[in-house]
């Protein structure tokens, strides 16, 4: 699981109760270290742990800055004091989770303690002013089990942000020149988002593989021995020894490449000029590799690679992505489609132990063969042209269908003809990736955040927006 912390700043008003302020930011506090929420908290900026005082909140800025937060919770325990939570999160410039805990009954005599859900009105209008982007998770007791969904889920979209501005893609090879599909502009990924992408050219590959069979010694310490072990676990093979050893040379080859260039992810021209020098298609490597929670995408396909590493930051590092083309309707199921590729998808994906084989269209060996498990799946496209960034997404279940080859998983669709016209007409192409998880929820808020627009391809948004609010 990945590590999110975020940085507690409860905020009160000098008008309301201050000792009922007090013993909610307790609370709370409580709370999140009963579910085992990283935070840094604000307890040593004055008395109170409160976040009221400009002079406060210089401080906390700088505090929650050094511990490098990913996120800012700020929970109204009164009223609040909006123009501070704006002023903070402006600084900060991280995902801001604003939420208050329910109001008590009043008093006898009609006085009230906190007000916090008139604080909250406030502060949603303070930092829409301040031009910060903002979650807000519905008022609502500490012990509902809403607030703590809300909660995990708002980790999960400071993952995602964090993943996302942080993205540095190894690209291996130029993309393939049948796949002008696969074009996109690297000035602008890293202009717009911060993005960057590595280009390396092939040769490095090849040279990174022979020299990694040059260390197979025999006696099980080279890393290349090590990989073989793996494959022998975890693949069955239909193929020879030498292919083998030439799948874990290349697996430990981009791995190391990978590390030299401190990228999160790869990509991969990976025909035909591979097989002309290696004699291999490298699908079972990226299994590998994918399988270690580090996406390599085929193609040269940088924006898939990016997909892949924000579909796993929503899951919280917790499942493993598949990346797949979607390629034809299911002959009996008249919403079904075949999400497939040559054999990249990593094994916790897959319903069987993969063979590795000839894939279809090539006559290399070095793909896989398996079907995907079954389920709920989240299918995502992070894409763009013409400037403009979206990310398609929605979600399938996996269902029975026709044998395949390579890795593979027929679906069902709420509306294919709908699905089918949004990736024709754009920004996306005939690539996606998947993940057995529905986090929909997530990728949505999480856009707002990034700067790109959340594209369902089902009618769904008011069913996101209802469970964001916590319906």
């Amino acid at each position: 699981m990945d590590t999110v912390r975020i940085g507690y700043a409860p905020t009160r008003r000098s008008i309301f109760s201050a000792p009922d302020a007090q013993k909610y930011r307790k609370i709370i506090a409580d709370k999140l270290s009963d579910m085992g929420v990283s935070f840094v908290d604000i307890d040593d900026i004055n008395e109170e742990g409160l976040l009221f005082d400009e002079d406060d909140r210089l401080r906390i800025l700088e505090k929650f800055r050094a511990a490098r937060v990913d996120g800012l919770f700020l929970p109204h325990c009164n009223f609040g004091t909006e123009f501070m939570c704006a002023r903070l999160a402006k600084d900060l410039a991280v995902p801001v989770l604003l939420w208050g805990p329910l109001d008590e009954r009043p008093e006898a005599d009609g006085t009230r303690l906190r007000d916090t859900q008139c604080g909250l009105f406030a502060t949603g209008k303070v930092l829409r002013r301040f031009q910060v982007p903002f979650t807000y998770l519905t008022n609502c007791r500490v012990d509902d089990p809403v607030f703590e969904r809300g909660v995990r889920d708002f980790l999960a979209v400071c993952n995602v942000v964090k993943t996302f501005r942080a993205a540095r893609i190894l690209q291996i090879g130029p993309r393939p020149y049948e796949f002008y599909s696969t074009m996109y502009n690297e000035g602008e990924l890293i202009e717009r988002f911060n993005i960057e992408v590595v280009p390396v050219p092939l040769p490095e590959l090849t040279r990174g593989v022979h020299e990694a069979k040059v260390e197979n010694k025999g006696n099980g310490t080279s890393d290349i021995e090590r990989q073989l072990d793996w494959i022998a676990t975890h693949f069955n093979r239909d193929c020879t020894a030498e292919q083998v050893e030439t799948v874990a040379a290349m697996a430990v080859a981009m791995r190391r490449m990978l590390k030299k260039y401190h990228c999160m992810a790869g990509c991969i021209q990976c025909w035909n000029e591979l097989q002309h020098e290696l004699g291999i298609m490298p699908c079972a490597a990226n299994s590998i590799l994918n399988e270690e929670g580090t996406p390599i995408c085929c193609e040269a396909d940088v924006h898939g690679a990016i997909t892949s590493l924000l579909i796993e930051a929503a899951a919280m590092g917790s499942k493993r992505s598949f990346f797949a083309d979607w390629t034809i309707r299911h002959p009996d199921n008249a919403n079904g489609e075949l999400l497939q590729h040559c054999g990249p998808w990593p094994c916790s994906t897959l319903a069987e132990k993969p063979v590795i084989a000839v894939p279809l269209a090539f006559k290399d060996n070095g793909a896989l063969t398996a079907e995907a498990k079954h389920g709920t799946v989240t299918l995502a496209r992070f894409d763009g042209d013409n400037g403009e960034y979206s990310l398609l997404l929605g979600n399938a279940q996996g269902i029975e269908g026709p044998k395949g080859r390579g890795t593979y998983l027929w679906v069902r669709v709420d509306n294919i003809k709908r699905l089918e016209a949004k990736i024709v007409e754009g920004p996306y192409i005939h690539h996606c990736s998947g993940i057995h998880d529905d986090v929909v929820p997530v990728l949505y808020e999480a856009c707002k955040y990034l700067g790109i627009t959340p594209d369902l391809y089902d009618p769904i948004e008011e069913d996101v927006k209802a469970y964001l609010r916590g319906e």
